[in-house]
Formats: C-alpha cells, structure tokens, sequence
C-alpha cells in the first residue's frame, strides 16, 4: 500500500534543490557548505541501506517487499543498491503499465537491453495497433518512457523496433514515430490524488493545469480524456456512461449531440456513422510514487511571448 505522503516525498529532490539554489544567494561558501551538508545526510542513509540489504541477503520475500515500494527502491537506485539488474527492473515496470497499454489496442515487449558509453540502450517492440487516432501514441509513449526511466534511471536511450503490420490497422510503433517527428514540446505529470475517490462507473469533471478534463473509473483503472465533445465539440459536461446492447464495454454519451466513445479504447466514435476524426482526446494517467497523476502536454510558446 502507498503511503498517504508518498505525494510530498516524490518532490523532495525538487526542494532539496530549490533551498541549495537559494543558498548561493549567500556567497559561494555557503552553497558549498551546503551542498557538503546534503552529501553527509546522502552518505549516511546510503550508508544504512547498504547494511539493511546486506542483512535481507538471505530473505528474498523480504528484499521484494523493498523494491515493491517505490520510494524505497527510488533510494537504492540512487545508491547503486537496488538487487535487481536493469532489464528485470524494466520488465516490472511495463508489466504496471501493461493494463494501460491494453486499453489503447497495444501491447509491449523488451527485445534488448544493452550497456553503452552513455548509459543503457534499451529496444523495444510493440504489439498490437492503436484502435483509435494517432493521438493516443503521445499516451502510449509517455506511458512506456515513464515507467522506463523511473525504474531504470541509467537508461539514455529507448529505440521502437518495428513490427510487422497488419492490414487495416495503425501500428503503434509508426504511430510512435510519428509522434517524435511531429517534434512535440514535451509534457509534465501532475498528481491528482482527487481521482482517487471516483468510484466504479462515476463520471466527473476537473481542473489540472488550468485545463478541464473529464474522468471515469472502471473497476480498477481510471481513465482521463479532455473535454471536449469528438463530433459537436462542445463540453462533456453532465456525460453518463451506458452499455450498449451487445457489448461489455461501457461507452460514454455526449449529453448534447448524444455521440457514443468507448473510454476504455482510446476514447473511439462507436456510432455506425463516426468517422476516424471523431474520437476524444486521452490524457495519459498513471500511478506515479503512489499517487494517481495526468501527464499535460506543455503548450509551446511564441518567441519572445512569456
């Protein structure tokens, strides 16, 4: 179980280097002095961790029950502890996010592995297809890059192997390609612990990162989309999920134009007269360090614009 302040620790690095910043204002002494002061507390607790492994060597249930924690292995990371090698460390990772993946059409799998001069190289290959638009792949990448490098920091490089496609369909990795090319600014996570009180099959509508968006819970997954109607365009404000006849996924109805989108695959116009254009928009959610958190893309601005 994640602890109730794993939210605080996950940005403790960002204030640790805020408050040596804000040392430098003092002189150079002091901001050495301090950095000096963070090494020997760095030192001591790694100092700790190494005995407290040592000790668990021969209790393996023990030592998993460490890594599990994403706090504590994030820490024996840091200090070259962690008992599991790079590759181990990556297939766990994915296998967190495999669920996710499955909800976009797509599957994942490690194909190599391998040392560099600049840190790890990692290969990976996907399966499946995209089952909506090429939106979806910026989700599919921050969902597999991020598990990937909190899990393996030493990894500098993640290369998509192709695989063979299949006829009438996208495939995830092209669609990932094409992600990269489009040269997107990038995106920053943002936990949303408030998704956490959804309950099963509830709708509801909040604001993160001065954007509203648009969560529903399934079960044991929780998905995120903008909102923003994919035929009439306007809010999803007041949308309902129902089930059709036939089929065990619950769609979403717009309560303006009653259009219907299955939410557990990308968000897809399920109507018999939708075209491919019309989709909702996904935003990646994961659990991050414990705390559910939404990956919002950061708009890039204009030249000399603030």
């Amino acid at each position: 179980m994640a602890a109730p302040d794993d939210a605080h620790w996950r940005t403790a690095g960002d204030r640790i280097q805020t408050l040596l910043d804000a040392s430098s204002a003092a002189g150079p002494v002091t901001r050495e002095r301090a950095e000096l002061l963070v090494g020997e507390v760095t030192d001591l607790y790694g100092a700790a961790l190494q005995r407290i492994m040592r000790l668990l060597a021969g209790h393996p249930e023990l030592t998993e029950q460490l890594t599990d924690d994403d706090l504590i292995a994030s820490l024996l990371l840091v200090h070259g502890l962690h008992p599991h090698d790079a590759r181990r460390r990556i297939e766990d990772a994915l296998d967190k996010v495999r669920p996710y993946l499955g909800s976009h059409g797509g599957d994942v799998a490690v194909v190599s592995v391998a040392d560099g001069p600049g840190g790890a190289a990692v290969r990976l290959q996907f399966a499946g297809s995209c089952k909506s638009c090429p939106s979806s792949a910026v989700t599919l990448e921050l969902t597999v890059e991020d598990a990937i490098r909190a899990a393996a920091p030493e990894v500098s490089t993640i290369e998509v192997v192709a695989a063979e496609p299949k006829t009438g369909v996208i495939p995830v990795d092209s669609l990932l390609s094409r992600v990269h090319r489009d040269g997107r600014a990038g995106s920053v996570w943002h936990p949303a612990p408030e998704l956490a009180d959804l309950k099963h099959a509830e709708v509801g509508g909040f604001r993160l990162a001065g954007e509203t968006l648009l969560a529903c819970r399934l079960g044991e997954n929780v998905f995120v989309y903008r909102d923003r109607c994919g035929r009439c365009a306007d809010s999803l404000a007041g949308a309902a999920l129902h089930r059709r006849i036939g089929s065990a996924d619950p769609v979403l109805r717009c309560p303006r134009c009653h259009a219907h989108f299955d939410v557990v695959h990308a968000g897809i116009c399920v109507d018999d007269n939708a075209t491919a254009a019309e989709h909702l928009e996904p935003v990646p959610v994961l659990v991050r360090d414990g705390v559910l958190s939404v990956a919002m893309e950061v708009t890039p601005t204009a030249a000399g614009v603030p």
